[in-house]
């Protein structure tokens, strides 16, 4: 059975091109004007994921975005924004987004973060057991992260860490995210301990620490934990915390 994926776009030509190049991917693709005519027609006929332009007249791509993930908890979402927006997408991740490609994009980035986003949204949800990715292996019973088969040493909150990014691989979160993940609720502005942290992680497990493989920075939002096992993992470049 094909994936559905709904196009929202007040642009008729990026939405055609769109649909064109989608549909020759495999997937059955239907199409929405705005916020509205895009809630009204979910409504009527589910789809698997949702292509949300976040700059539209009237309902924006923000607002659209909160009432589907309100309706719609498991479907994928994937936000497209303008590269010089950093706020946006924070705002996009924070409102149910699973993940967001910048304008300008290349068709082959913007299939291969859709497929990545349906794998994840139609997963079994993770169990105890053992992780898997690159040369790593997450231990989730015993606590215990390996490298090649060998053992890390990792403290309690980094262990905390690296199980909540196995837990999400591929997908961009926040530092707010991993703050209220690891530390608690409570936290959400504490930037330092999780660039402290992330850190000492790479310390650990990167070959180069300076060119990270497996925890990307993802410049002014977060983090993405990549798998380089997975083709459509996302290509390491230089990194800053």
């Amino acid at each position: 059975m094909l994936n559905r994926i709904l196009i929202v776009d007040d642009e008729p030509a990026l939405r055609r091109a769109l649909r064109t190049s989608l549909a020759a991917s495999g997937f059955s693709v239907s199409e929405a004007a705005n916020g509205k005519d895009a809630v009204e027609q979910f409504g009527r006929n589910r789809c698997d994921l949702i292509l949300l332009d976040i700059n539209m007249p009237g309902e924006d791509g923000i607002q659209t975005c909160l009432r589907l993930r309100h309706s719609a908890p498991g479907v994928g979402i994937v936000m497209l924004t303008v590269r010089d927006a950093e706020d946006d997408k924070v705002r996009a991740l924070e409102a149910g987004a699973d993940d967001f490609v910048t304008k300008p994009y290349r068709f082959r980035e913007l299939l291969a973060r859709v497929r990545a986003v349906l794998r994840r949204v139609n997963a079994a949800p993770p169990a105890a057991g053992v992780l898997h990715a690159g040369d790593l292996e997450l231990d989730l019973d015993h606590r215990i992260l390996r490298k090649s088969h060998a053992e890390i040493h990792l403290s309690p909150t980094e262990f905390d860490l690296i199980a909540y990014l196995f837990r999400h691989p591929g997908a961009p979160l926040t530092h707010a995210q991993l703050l209220r993940a690891v530390w608690g609720p409570e936290y959400g502005n504490e930037l330092e301990y999780l660039r402290s942290y992330i850190r000492m992680l790479r310390k650990k497990i990167e070959d180069d620490p300076a060119r990270p493989q497996y925890i990307l920075t993802e410049p002014w939002v977060g983090y993405r934990f990549r798998n380089p096992s997975d083709p459509d993992s996302p290509l390491p470049q230089n990194e800053d915390l």
